[in-house]
């Protein structure tokens, strides 16, 4: 694992864009398509658009969701939509490669039909995650269950409205070729440096097959 310093906001967005694309191109010369798991929150936003005024072989890309707020499918609030917004709409990714979760089912349905598709997707080429406050890192926070024996779990409680929300276990989005972190703001600094002390906050608990780099600014970096 390894910690990558960016200047702002605006370099981390490049450097992260730039990272994807390259790894888009990896996975599809060695195994013919790129499988990559999009992050929500705010940070990923400036990286998506960015992406979205690029090149690739758009056609080859299949999406996934590291997690989903329950709440109704075109809900401003909801991270496929914002991915959309950002992306999805803008890129001719084939909408059949375009995998929601389906959280507006209710957290426990749509954590099993979610964990039952991926079941023949795995490995993940890349997964994108964020940072919180709090070090949790997509829907998983502090206290939650990192493991057990379904990938996709149903969060009841999450201190962060709304209380329900589908997520990838730990276990789930580790199970990939490269791991990247989009961390950014001052807010996330706490989080950042219990992870440098090697403190065990959720975040810390996914890990990857070949590469891990955590990009974060020097704002989050103090």
């Amino acid at each position: 694992m390894i910690w990558t310093l960016c200047r702002d906001a605006d370099d981390l967005a490049i450097r992260g864009c730039e990272r994807i694309l390259r790894f888009a191109a990896q996975a599809i010369e060695m195994r013919g398509a790129f499988k990559l798991v999009l992050a929500g929150g705010s940070t990923p936003d400036a990286c998506y658009r960015l992406l979205a005024e690029s090149d690739s072989d758009w056609c080859n890309w299949h999406i996934y969701f590291g997690d989903e707020r329950c709440l109704p499918a075109r809900d401003p609030q909801r991270n496929s939509l914002m991915a959309e917004r950002s992306l999805l709409a803008r890129v001719p990714v084939p909408a059949r490669q375009i995998h929601p979760i389906p959280a507006h089912l209710g957290a426990e349905a749509a954590a099993r039909s979610y964990s039952a598709m991926l079941v023949e997707v795995y490995p993940f080429d890349l997964v994108l995650l964020g940072l919180g406050e709090d070090g949790h890192t997509a829907s998983l926070f502090p206290g939650s269950a990192l493991d057990g024996s379904a990938d996709v779990v149903a969060i009841r409680d999450a201190p962060k409205p709304p209380a329900e929300r589908v997520s990838l276990n730990a276990a789930a989005l580790s199970n990939c070729h490269h791991l990247l972190y989009l961390i950014s703001g001052e807010g996330k600094r706490e989080a950042v440096r219990r992870w440098r002390d090697n403190a065990p906050i959720p975040a810390a608990a996914v890990t990857a097959f070949d590469s891990v780099e955590r990009l974060v600014d020097l704002s989050a970096w103090g």
